[in-house]
């Protein structure tokens, strides 16, 4: 038997342009992820079998453990893109990170677990290779693989690493809804204004010289979303320098501690920070 534990960051987006839809459906977008020190876990074991076989449980049950969860689908990608067969892995997810929150709870364990079966099989894939399989999933992947600061473009797979900022970081997320990235993009579709403000390239010259601008943070999803949600307009109201994080409908304040009166409709996680890095092993 291996064994391995990896610890996957959520990220935050310090801007996101939503650009032109593209022929497959997605958008174009222009954005600055940032990873930060809220993590979900995996436990990842490997046995010799005499067929493959997945097996996922976890500690949410807002999450599926069968072939529609990214870990379980990240899993059957490396198996044949690699190769390799006839393996028992087995895989526990401890979540921290809320669920549909704009974190990219479900990307970062995905990443991770690319990063966990290529420690545990020493190596199959490339870095490059690496790359493709995380596109080849979802938008976010790639980010959350390498994790720190960096400029997103395509469709969120292109990146290009940036210094990262010292920040301190407080997340606020209404607990009665979640909102996909689908409901998200849809609603931006239906805007008549579709127009964006220079902010992340702005943003990221700043941070090329080891400099930052909270003034320069902007989402244009939250535009999209925030007039259907009375929740969300009472966080923008009353927590200063609030911005939503990808489709939401976590907020997020460059704060060590940010609360609002009413904690029974609201979740709050303080005392987190920007960090440098992304997948990693404990």
């Amino acid at each position: 038997m291996k064994r391995i534990r990896v610890k996957t960051p959520a990220k935050i987006n310090l801007t996101l342009e939503v650009l032109g839809k593209r022929a497959d459906g997605f958008h174009n977008i222009k954005s600055i992820m940032q990873a930060i020190s809220l993590y979900d876990y995996l436990d990842v074991e490997v046995d010799d079998s005499d067929s493959t076989e997945i097996i996922l449980s976890g500690s949410s049950d807002q999450i599926p453990y069968d072939e529609k969860n990214l870990v379980w689908k990240a899993t059957q990608k490396f198996l044949q893109k690699t190769g390799i067969k006839d393996k028992k892995i087995t895989v526990f997810i401890e979540k921290n990170i809320p669920v549909e929150a704009g974190l990219a709870g479900g990307s970062t364990n995905a990443a991770g677990m690319f990063f966990a079966l290529n420690e545990l099989f020493e190596s199959q894939l490339s870095v490059a290779e690496m790359n493709e399989l995380c596109a080849s999933l979802g938008s976010d992947l790639n980010f959350c693989l390498s994790g720190g600061t960096a400029l997103c473009t395509g469709r969120g797979e292109k990146i290009e690493r940036l210094p990262s900022p010292e920040l301190q970081v407080s997340l606020i997320k209404p607990l009665s809804f979640g909102i996909s990235a689908k409901e998200a993009y849809t609603k931006f579709s239906l805007l008549k204004d579709k127009s964006v403000p220079d902010n992340t390239d702005e943003l990221a010259e700043l941070l090329r010289i080891g400099k930052f601008n909270k003034n320069l943070l902007y989402n244009s999803l939250e535009i999209a979303v925030i007039d259907d949600y009375p929740e969300l307009q009472r966080i923008k109201s009353e927590i200063s320098g609030s911005m939503m994080s990808g489709s939401g409908p976590t907020f997020f304040v460059l704060e060590q501690s940010a609360k609002m009166p009413d904690t029974d409709n609201f979740l709050f996680i303080d005392g987190l920070k920007t960090i440098p890095d992304g997948v990693k092993i404990c």
